[in-house]
């Protein structure tokens, strides 16, 4: 169901640097906690701020970043700002600028939405493949620092970027188009990422749905649910004709 949403009076990007990963979550972790109502925050690493830079034309320190928006009163978003860019800087953050021009939040927010495109662009020849999973907020630094060890281990320079509110992040992966076993390292890369959001008390996804490929992971996740699951597709879809070999199966 969509619903209208009025218009904000007054609404302020932030951008801010961190010298690590932990750094950058640990500021939204005490953001929230602090009450601080923010309207968007987004994560970016190292290799995603190198390639918005490079085709976005942008001029960001090459270190994991936070991209944030207040919505409010115009004295009200001001605060929400000042108050976080405190709290960033009392966990390490740097380079804090925060804007309420149009064209400098549009800016910030198209580097953002066109993420995926410029980290591609950069890797002519590779096909991409994105997974995403979510844990809980404080798990999450843990998360992305183990994925990214996975991922220097396997000798691959991947965007990572997240909706750090709610604990959920992306991987961007891309594949060498000439390389048969370029799919066999992307499967395993998304297998530990799902069984480390499960042992840290999350989902294998927060956005991207189930389908096909992370079907396998369901029983871990779900355990005896899982079944059950099954038995009310076969109770609503006897003849097996509603998305058939999908998700659930019932055979």
């Amino acid at each position: 169901v969509y619903k209208r949403q009025g218009q904000p009076e007054a609404i302020s990007a932030a951008v801010c640097e961190f010298p690590d990963t932990k750094s950058a979550i640990d500021t939204v972790i005490a953001a929230i906690q602090s009450g601080i109502p923010m309207a968007r925050i987004e994560y970016l690493n190292e290799p995603m701020i190198k390639a918005i830079n490079l085709i976005e034309k942008m001029d960001l320190s090459e270190r994991p970043h936070l991209f944030l928006e207040f919505h409010g009163s115009p004295s009200g978003v001001a605060e929400q700002s000042e108050l976080l860019g405190d709290i960033a800087a009392e966990m390490g953050g740097a380079g804090f600028v925060w804007s309420t021009k149009a064209e400098e939040r549009s800016a910030l927010w198209k580097a953002r939405h066109n993420a995926y495109h410029s980290a591609h662009t950069m890797r002519p020849g590779t096909i991409g493949w994105s997974t995403d999973v979510c844990v809980p907020i404080s798990a999450l630094a843990q998360a992305i620092e183990e994925t990214m060890a996975d991922l220097e281990q396997e000798g691959i320079d991947a965007p990572i970027l997240g909706h750090v509110g709610d604990g959920n992040y992306h991987v961007l992966l891309f594949m060498d188009a000439n390389d048969p076993k370029g799919r066999e390292t992307v499967d395993r890369i998304c297998a530990a990422m799902n069984r480390r959001a499960l042992a840290l008390g999350g989902t294998i996804t927060g956005e991207h749905g189930i389908g096909a490929g992370k079907m396998k992971f369901m029983a871990e996740e779900h355990g005896e649910a899982w079944a059950v699951m099954a038995e009310i597709k076969r109770a609503l879809d006897p003849m097996n004709i509603l998305n058939p070999g999908k998700v659930v199966q019932i055979n």
